[in-house]
């Protein structure tokens, strides 16, 4: 063989060993043997991006993964957002994982019955959100698990929150049941909310909502603590047994003093408490007491109610607690 032939041989088996190394630098194991959060900042460039890999450990060289991207690469844009680069990416997966957009999801969770005081807590205690946020009006936030972006104002996932609430709301209020005892969507929120606080368990809804929809309809005091308790707390806990006091304020929200229902809602009701209040039980009872399991027995008449009273306080003897 010609040596000009055997050089260029050489050369050309030189280029495919540098090709297979590019390669499986490409497509090999990143330098990082841990999880990594990266974030792409919106509108940055691939050269951005890279630099901000390169930062954080994710790749080794910018410069190299730009240029490994060109030719590797199919072109697609990269999108913004924060990413969860696994340990030991490639820069392959790297740049795929830029591309396609999934970004990381940070989630707020409002609970059922949850007031709005503590939404806003949850939401100032959630990192990655910016911005100041007031507290929610009462009722206005449908209870769910919120997933956010890093970079999200708080302000923005409220306004989710009270979308899908409104959303609901509006869905669920066209499938009411003929008779029930409110007469607006507004209202349904606003006895939903007590009978989301007054329900011990999860199968008693419908029982307890039918109680307070007979006592409206007869005009009977609703006589639910948890009213007498909101104007005290906003919904916090009260930490100590209600005043005599506070059963005997009117202050609009007092359902011991006052019939009819309270002047707003006193929490933020999920979607089993609205659908209870918009089909409660078909049940004549007027009354409930707690029956020592986390739930309640229910009575048609106020003699059956006192006699489970009394069974109620017997337990209660029973464990110290009188």
């Amino acid at each position: 063989m010609r040596p000009l032939g055997c050089i260029g041989l050489l050369i050309g088996l030189l280029g495919i060993f540098a090709l297979m190394l590019i390669a499986q630098d490409w497509r090999g194991a990143g330098p990082t043997n841990r999880a990594l959060t990266v974030q792409v900042p919106r509108g940055a460039s691939l050269a951005r991006a890279a630099t901000e890999l390169q930062k954080a450990g994710a790749i080794d060289s910018a410069l190299r993964f730009r240029a490994y991207a060109r030719i590797f690469g199919d072109g697609a844009p990269i999108k913004a957002g924060e990413y969860d680069i696994p340990a030991s990416a490639s820069q392959s997966k790297v740049l795929d994982l830029l591309q396609s957009g999934k970004v990381r999801q940070r989630f707020v969770i409002v609970p059922e019955g949850l007031p709005s005081v503590l939404v806003q807590e949850a939401l100032l205690r959630s990192d990655g959100l910016t911005g100041a946020v007031d507290v929610p009006r009462e009722g206005s936030v449908l209870p769910d698990s919120y997933a956010y972006e890093r970079g999200d104002t708080r302000v923005s996932v409220v306004l989710r929150m009270q979308k899908a609430m409104r959303d609901y709301l509006a869905a669920a209020w066209k499938k009411r049941k003929p008779g029930i005892a409110v007469t607006t969507p507004e209202q349904a929120i606003v006895l939903a909310s007590i009978v989301e606080k007054e329900t011990g368990k999860p199968g008693e809804r419908r029982m307890v909502a039918a109680v307070y929809g007979n006592r409206l309809r007869q005009g009977m005091p609703l006589q639910a603590d948890p009213t007498v308790i909101y104007p005290q707390t906003k919904g916090r806990a009260l930490g100590r047994r209600i005043l005599r006091s506070e059963l005997d304020a009117k202050n609009g929200y007092n359902t011991y003093a006052e019939a009819g229902l309270p002047a707003g809602p006193i929490a933020n009701p999920g979607k089993a408490s609205i659908d209870a209040v918009l089909d409660p039980a078909q049940s004549p009872a007027l009354y409930f007491v707690a029956n020592g399991t986390g739930g309640h027995v229910f009575a048609n008449t106020l003699d059956q109610h006192n006699a489970n009273v009394q069974k109620w306080y017997a337990i209660r003897r029973a464990r110290g607690e009188m």
